[in-house]
């Protein structure tokens, strides 16, 4: 079996998407594959940061007599475990993890207040007139000493 180093396409209409995988060079090109080495994504902005590989996995098929497509083998080339964009990619990335866009911080909706219970505010103005009762009482007493 003859094994070639190449990629699946993945993703959606205008939206593409490769799997770099180790695979037997007549199967279908999304067939069944023997080992998944990477991805390739054409639709980052970043250039250097759109192949993320497996370099060890690579070298060790590459060893043992495995052929990379003409595509794959610029991506090894590039950014294989002796690439010559590795520094490259390695800024792009970081660039792209600062620049991740997060989500505004949840600001907390206040919540209407509840009516208060009507037990209370009936118990607070008994008690308000109760009050002002034995005030009133003590007051004509105190008149008439």
């Amino acid at each position: 079996m003859a094994v070639r180093l190449r990629m699946k396409k993945m993703g959606r209409k205008h939206q593409p998407f490769f799997r770099v995988v180790a695979v037997d060079q007549r199967a279908a090109r999304d067939g069944k594959v023997i080992e998944y080495l990477g991805h390739y994504d054409p639709m980052l902005k970043e250039t250097d940061a759109r192949a993320k590989l497996n370099a060890e996995r690579i070298d060790y098929w590459l060893g043992v007599g495995a052929q990379p497509s003409d595509k794959v083998g610029v991506l090894i080339k590039k950014y294989g475990s002796n690439g010559t964009h590795l520094e490259q990619q390695r800024q792009a990335i970081e660039r792209l993890q600062t620049n991740k866009p997060t989500a505004p911080p949840a600001v907390p909706i206040p919540k209407p207040k509840a009516p208060e219970p009507v037990v209370e505010a009936a118990a607070e103005a008994t008690e308000e007139v109760a009050t002002e009762a034995s005030d009133e009482a003590a007051t004509p007493e105190e008149t008439k000493e």
